[in-house]
């Protein structure tokens, strides 16, 4: 058995989903590094609807045992 993962939830005062996917974006190009965060699970949700959630990243495995970093439902193919 494994130990439990843990889940940031991060409130924001931001009102469109638009600007939420930005500021995760952001946070992805600073944070990146830090190997404990694992963005491509990012998920985004209003307050009050925090079950029905919106991914961020398309997170596909890849062949290069990495995981495909483009928006979620984009076209062409994941790199």
């Amino acid at each position: 058995m494994t130990d439990p993962h843990w889940i940031i939830h991060l409130p924001t005062t931001l009102t469109s989903v638009d600007e939420a996917a930005a500021l995760s974006m952001a946070l992805r190009r600073s944070l990146g590094h830090v190997l404990a965060i694992d963005f491509g699970e990012t998920t985004l949700s209003e307050e009050d609807r925090q079950s029905v959630r919106t991914r961020v990243w398309c997170d596909a495995p890849l062949a290069t045992s990495r995981r495909c970093s483009r928006a979620a439902a984009h076209s062409g193919r994941c790199r």
